[in-house]
């Protein structure tokens, strides 16, 4: 997934991982065109109009708590120490695997009995975290309360003696009730969803014989009747019977719709959660293993790349052009990728003018480029521009799409080969063999600066450690200073193993392109099987797995997860776009037309109105879900308008 580009000026929010002391495209029917633009305008002027309602809101709220000085995602702890002993507090997040506790503050013993001291904390509210309270005299842990506190609410620890004895007793109390962040998520899926509910409605109402006949007679032209026809089609032509006996030319091929929607799909969620999701946590890269919603759509658009080759270069092989001619515009193709990658979208221009000295070489579009490289030239090597004369009559056609492209395969199988063999046997010096941790203050602080293992030491060897990442998510949560890049080269061989899983669905379309239930069956076959190597490699866990699922690796665990997923959706959009028709794809279908136009353009103009505008209040999730939402849907809009134009930009 793409990461976020540092800002030149973040306001700073307390996270989990940081607690402060209190400081050529098929044509759609005209009528689901026509509506997307009173259904993109729709949602932009609801936003416009909600921007001034919610900063009030959410001014009211933070002027009830304006003396707190709390940001986002932050609430208000004070530690009430009523023992005659100096207590040391501490807290870990729940989410940092076998990590050390960080020191929060010390709070002085109570001046006498009765009176207790009294020190205010702010502490994160993303996770739930375990705080931990130790005498300052012998170093003894006292007592430990795992709390998931409410952002912007007020809460007291106490710490008594229980009957006067040398017992500790720690409870935490609600003083003031903490505001419900997620309510404006609720509230953008309701307005989108009624929209969408409107415009569907729309659509069925204007199918109706009588209201059709209605808006002929009120309109009473030729012109009226012309486009209630673009829109809801016109009547079959039915040809005229001849004496030729010549079979009809061949039908050019039909371009699958669910496959620009689920490229569509990928890439608007991408969009949305680089330009920060309204700053939800589950919106953000996870800190190390796991996964949230952010995770899911890099893979996902690497997936349907490997699918897209499959389809083009069968298509242009019937078309009768050479495979050399092909080569020739696969390389060019991915070093085009590579450059705007890495010149054009490159997060170092948040320092100013990109230098030598400092110029990060991986990122997402230098992984497309690597994927697709390597995929269409494996793909190159084995393809068959005529799969319908192969014969499905021997014993082994079922498993054609896979028997035919053995080499490929092979190839594939070394590369995961050479993966295992680096992650899990090349000495890294001063780290464990085979470590996959984040290192900082993960696995009880003895490996602090070994942050991803192999993948990040081959990455400083080779690349340097100025031409990578330098703020991993790792950050976040394990504290973690080492520079890191979740695109490094290691990586990318798994990522190279995503795109020929696409490619696969791509074989299995075209074997079985006139039989919808083989292809579906086959996705969902290919959906268990991938699963099932997910299950064994993790052991249904997060992190007790052998090979856990984690993004910044792109762990082999990662790869046949979302692979799994992906061959899941892709039959639900297949089904309901391609085979019953019951969805256009729409608005998903015209981002996905146009996906590195979308990609590129939303890096480009991030920084630009009306994508992003000074908020009233920047620590106001609302705010900054509306901002998102009025940016993604505005590129939705430009891609809409693109594809109406003719416009697709091809590289």
């Amino acid at each position: 997934m793409a990461k976020r580009k540092p800002k030149k000026n973040i306001e700073h929010t307390t996270s989990d991982g940081g607690l402060n002391k209190l400081t050529s495209q098929e044509e759609t029917t005209q009528q689901e065109e026509n509506n997307m633009v009173p259904l993109a305008a729709a949602a932009l002027v609801v936003a416009v109009f909600v921007v001034p309602l919610t900063a009030e809101v959410s001014a009211s709220v933070f002027s009830h708590h304006k003396h707190l000085a709390l940001k986002m995602d932050e609430a208000l702890l004070t530690v009430k120490n009523d023992l005659d002993t100096e207590v040391v507090v501490s807290w870990m997040s729940q989410r940092c695997y076998q990590c050390l506790y960080q020191q929060l503050g010390v709070v002085p013993a109570g001046p006498s009995p009765g009176q207790p001291s009294s020190v205010d904390f702010i502490v994160g509210t993303q996770h739930e975290i375990t705080l931990q309270l130790n005498s300052t005299l012998v170093s003894m842990e006292l007592c430990k309360v795992p709390f998931h506190f409410g952002e912007h609410g007020n809460y007291s620890l106490w710490m008594q003696n229980l009957n006067n004895s040398s017992e500790v007793k720690c409870s935490v109390s609600t003083d003031a009730d903490p505001v419900n962040s997620y309510i404006p998520i609720l509230v953008a899926f309701l307005i989108f969803a009624g929209l969408g509910l409107v415009f569907a409605a729309g659509r069925k109402i204007l199918g109706l014989g009588a209201v059709r006949s209605l808006v002929l007679r009120i309109g009473g032209s030729m012109e009226t009747e012309r486009l209630i026809n673009s829109e809801l089609g016109s009547p079959r032509m039915v040809p005229p019977v001849t004496d030729n006996i010549l079979p009809p030319p061949p039908s050019p091929s039909k371009r699958l719709r669910s496959l620009d929607t689920f490229r569509g799909i990928s890439l608007v969620i991408m969009v949305f959660v680089n330009y920060g999701g309204g700053r939800y946590w589950f919106f953000k890269h996870e800190s190390w293993n796991g996964l949230t919603v952010a995770d899911l759509v890099f893979p996902w658009f690497v997936f349907i790349m490997g699918t897209s080759i499959a389809l083009s270069i069968n298509s242009m092989l019937r078309a009768g052009t050479t495979r050399r001619s092909l080569l020739r515009k696969v390389v060019w193709r991915s070093m085009q990728l590579f450059i705007i990658g890495v010149f054009v979208i490159n997060p170092n221009y948040c320092q100013g003018a990109l230098s030598w000295n400092n110029l990060r070489i991986p990122g997402v579009l230098q992984r497309l480029a690597w994927s697709y490289l390597l995929v269409a030239c494996l793909d190159l090597l084995v393809a068959r521009g005529h799969v319908d004369i192969l014969t499905t009559d021997a014993w082994w056609a079922p498993g054609l799409d896979i028997l035919l492209y053995w080499p490929a395969w092979l190839c594939v199988l070394l590369l995961e080969v050479v993966w295992l063999c680096l992650t899990f046997l090349l000495p890294v010096p001063d780290c464990p063999t085979g470590y996959l941790g984040p290192g900082g203050i993960g696995d009880m602080g003895l490996y602090a600066n070994c942050t991803g293992g192999a993948a990040g030491f081959i990455d400083r060897w080779l690349l340097g450690e100025n031409h990578i990442y330098q703020t991993p998510t790792s950050r976040v949560i394990y504290g973690t200073h080492m520079p890191y890049d979740p695109e490094g080269v290691l990586g990318s061989i798994n990522s190279v193993l995503m795109a020929f899983l696409g490619l696969q669905a791509g074989k299995i379309i075209l074997h079985y392109r006139d039989l919808p239930t083989s292809i579906m069956s086959r996705f969902l076959i290919w959906g268990l099987f991938l699963g099932i190597i997910s299950a064994a490699l993790t052991k249904c866990s997060t992190e007790q797995g052998f090979i856990p699922v984690n993004k910044n690796l792109w762990s082999l665990s990662y790869v046949t997860t979302l692979a799994c997923f992906a061959f899941v959706l892709l039959v639900l959009v297949y089904y309901t776009v391609d085979v019953k028709k019951w969805w256009s794809g729409a608005p998903f279908f015209y981002p996905g037309m146009n996906s590195i136009l979308i990609y590129v353009g939303h890096e480009v103009f991030e920084d630009y109105f009306p994508f992003r505008w000074r908020m009233a209040n920047s620590q106001s999730h609302t705010e900054h879900l509306i901002q998102n939402l009025v940016a993604t849907s505005c590129w939705v809009l430009i891609s809409y308008v693109l594809y109406r134009k003719k416009i697709f930009w091809k590289i």
